[in-house]
């Protein structure tokens, strides 16, 4: 059933990918399907070649493993790999000067903008979202995830759960929001990343925005209590939630599989996860125009959204990079890399392989410009 209903919101989403086409622009001009961009309507650039590398949020691996296909289309002698290590340990990595690009979950720290500035031959990285997609409140309960029924919570219960205060699986702050299921007295057990997580912050982020008088730990990419185990990168997560009963997680949809879904509170009515009802809620989010630095795309997610089919645990996934790199071939490669990842037939991969939502309009634009500052010798 989930599966039918993903299939259905990527096929909704075709007209809305469609606008993923503003995102290269310039001498950097719109890439074709297979990633190789074109300067004017006659001339088109060279092939991009070499060794080329990234790290970082493993929620995009799916997205990344199909654009790295797509790019070495028309550009069969680029090497490009991707280790989807976490989104700290990319950004760390990065900053180091090993890699091309680093994908996140969250967007950079003003220290780590100004730690970039000795790795970028010019200026300090940016930031520009690539990749949005819904966070799944992923669960295996006998009886009920195995028969593909969702369960029905509000953000209040949901911190709670992962906080250690309800739980089992027919606690009343559960049972009375799902009057329709039989749920058991099994006890539950919660499962989180053990690694810095760009797709924690984002997750908890929705309790401290929504429920924040039950969700009072600071912000951060770490899991903040001790409650339940942890389990390294999303596939552990998802991992670990599958092999036994009573689990609770989170996870990038993507990865998901036939686990059940929380179908979550929004206004008076439960929302059901999709790629559709994800980019509701970016739709109805604002940019954030105080950043740290030149070229940064950060969207502030409307946690709080009353849109309706709007589903509003969203993480934004980001590429970072420099608007100029100590190597030629390197900074060649990333900015046809990221006109390639953020065009119309970049995000229509990432839709088809990942599930993801596609760049919507308000944003399209600004990050076609940061990526047009990458300057190419």
């Amino acid at each position: 059933m989930r599966k039918n209903v993903a299939i259905r919101s990527i096929a909704a989403l075709s007209a809305l990918a469609m606008l993923g086409a503003l995102a290269a622009c310039g001498d950097n001009a719109p890439a074709t399907s297979s990633g190789q961009t074109t300067t004017d309507q006659n001339t088109t650039a060279a092939e991009i070649s070499g060794k080329f590398s990234g790290a970082g949020a493993s929620s995009q691996q799916a997205a990344v493993e199909a654009w790295i296909n797509g790019f070495q289309e028309t550009n069969p002698d680029a090497d490009i790999s991707y280790d989807p290590s976490g989104s700290g340990a990319g950004v760390t990595t990065f900053l180091t000067g090993a890699t091309a690009w680093a994908g996140s979950d969250k967007a950079l720290s003003d220290d780590e903008v100004d730690k970039s500035a000795s790795v970028c031959a010019d200026g300090t990285a940016f930031d520009v979202p690539v990749y949005i997609s819904p966070i799944a409140v992923i669960f295996n309960l006998k009886g009920v995830s195995d028969a593909g029924k969702h369960v029905n919570m509000d953000a209040s219960t949901i911190a709670k759960i992962f906080d250690g205060k309800i739980t089992t699986w027919n606690d009343p702050a559960i049972a009375d929001q799902n009057k329709d299921l039989d749920l058991p007295d099994t006890p539950i057990t919660v499962v989180h990343r053990s690694d810095k997580s760009g797709t924690t912050q984002n997750f908890v982020s929705y309790f401290k925005d929504v429920a924040p008088d039950d969700w009072t730990y600071d912000l951060s990419e770490n899991w903040p209590n001790e409650v339940g185990q942890g389990a390294k990168g999303t596939s552990g997560v998802v991992n670990t939630v599958g092999q036994a009963d009573g689990t609770i997680g989170y996870a990038d949809l993507s990865q998901v599989g036939d686990l059940g879904t929380v179908a979550v509170k929004v206004g008076d009515s439960y929302t059901e996860i999709s790629a559709d009802a994800g980019s509701k809620v970016i739709e109805d989010s604002q940019l954030d125009e105080t950043v740290k630095g030149e070229h940064r795309v950060v969207v502030t997610i409307n946690h709080t959204t009353q849109a309706d089919g709007a589903y509003p645990i969203v993480l934004v996934s980001y590429d970072i990079a420099c608007p100029a790199y100590k190597d030629a071939d390197t900074a060649a490669f990333v900015k046809s890399w990221l006109t390639y990842v953020t065009s119309d037939a970049g995000q229509q991969t990432a839709s088809a392989n990942a599930g993801s939502a596609p760049l919507p309009a308000n944003i399209a634009d600004k990050v076609a410009d940061s990526i047009d500052a990458i300057a190419v010798k």
